[in-house]
């Protein structure tokens, strides 16, 4: 499937293979997955980046060039990359702070069969009693006619075009924003079409997250509850939203807790419905609200919830249990109402300021000069 960073690839592969750069494109399945991965580069900043993976093909393929394999016979010989050294050298890479482990370990390889389930070899092999990691070198190999070429080093280079066509988009994103944040006062209806634009199936997950916690932050802003342990003195207190940590982060399914009633919320793109039942369990059945990244209407969703687990529970009173614990799902359209109602309430500007410092923080941002 070809798309907008397709050209920049067989470029690279041009400048690199010459009249052999079409014949390795369609050949290497290594190429093929990246090509994959790197759909989101013309979409901007809002689509998703799929990072993970791509890094996790980045610094094996980078310890092979380092060490100097790429000209030499014996990688067969090699005793492997050690686990520490290539998760830190992830972390290191633009937007990559806080990558987990799940691409090293297994999530590359599973994707990679996916993709390509007759695949005679998988990217990554490793040993888990060492804790070591190589690239698969066949993947790294491409005979054409009686010519090996080496791609080791042109992986590398697609990798770094992506990192750079997406750094671009995230800056541009920056820039709108901060265009935004000085004539907000000015201009409230472009704001508010801008952050609606980020609220949308193909936004980039962590954005969406973002984007989700900054306008139910607001929006809970105003309403107060009162409560108290003896009725002739109690606290009045205003709702409060607390993002947990990190977007996408093993946290055990807690993205935002309100205080002071303790609500547990979870942000998620995902229909499986073992997903949220994974979540309900993490937290002991105790009840979470779930915010979909989806359009289709909070019945449809709860209906495709409780329809495809009754499919594999056998028991409905467990099915019923489980769905007992969703204490209420919020879809993109009511994000968009909520949204509507927090504007209403003077919030549009500080919800734009926290979308910016969100962002920042996540992505690991640093304005370049």
């Amino acid at each position: 499937m070809e798309h907008t960073f397709t050209a920049t690839i067989k470029s690279v592969l041009g400048k690199h293979f010459k009249s052999h750069a079409e014949e390795i494109f369609e050949k290497s399945l290594l190429v093929q997955y990246i090509n994959e991965k790197t759909r989101s580069a013309g979409k901007g900043s809002k689509a998703r980046s799929s990072f993970a993976n791509l890094y996790a093909i980045y610094v094996v393929v980078e310890d092979y060039l380092i060490k100097g394999f790429d000209t030499k016979l014996d990688y067969s010989r090699y005793e492997g990359a050690e686990f520490s050294n290539l998760f830190t050298r992830q972390r290191e890479l633009p937007f990559g702070s806080k990558l987990q482990t799940h691409a090293l370990n297994n999530r590359l390889n599973a994707e990679f069969q996916k993709y390509f389930p007759n695949a005679e070899y998988i990217p990554i092999i490793r040993n888990l009693e060492t804790n070591r990691y190589w690239i698969n070198e066949n993947l790294l190999k491409i005979n054409v006619g009686k010519t090996s070429f080496s791609i080791a080093a042109t992986v590398i280079e697609i990798i770094d075009e992506y990192m750079r066509t997406k750094q671009g988009a995230f800056d541009r994103f920056v820039a709108t924003c901060s265009e935004l944040q000085q004539i907000g006062n000015e201009s409230t209806e472009k704001v508010q079409d801008f952050i609606s634009s980020l609220l949308a199936p193909d936004v980039d997950a962590r954005l969406f997250e973002i984007v989700s916690y900054s306008i139910l932050k607001y929006y809970y802003h105003d309403q107060e509850i009162f409560w108290g342990f003896d009725r002739t003195k109690l606290t009045q207190e205003s709702l409060k939203l607390y993002k947990t940590g990190r977007t996408n982060a093993n946290d055990g399914g807690i993205d935002f807790v309100m205080r002071p009633l303790g609500r547990f919320f979870q942000v998620t793109e995902s229909l499986d419905f073992k997903k949220y039942f994974l979540d309900i369990d993490k937290i002991k059945k105790y009840p979470i609200t779930f915010v979909i990244k989806s359009e289709d209407s909070i019945d449809q969703l709860k209906n495709r919830i409780q329809d495809n687990a009754n499919k594999t529970y056998s028991i409905k009173t467990v099915v019923e249990k489980y769905m007992s614990c969703i204490e209420e799902v919020i879809n993109i359209p009511e994000l968009n109402d909520r949204f509507g109602e927090a504007v209403k309430q003077g919030y549009l500007n500080h919800i734009l300021d926290e979308i910016v410092v969100q962002s920042k923080v996540e992505f690991n941002y640093q304005e370049r000069r």
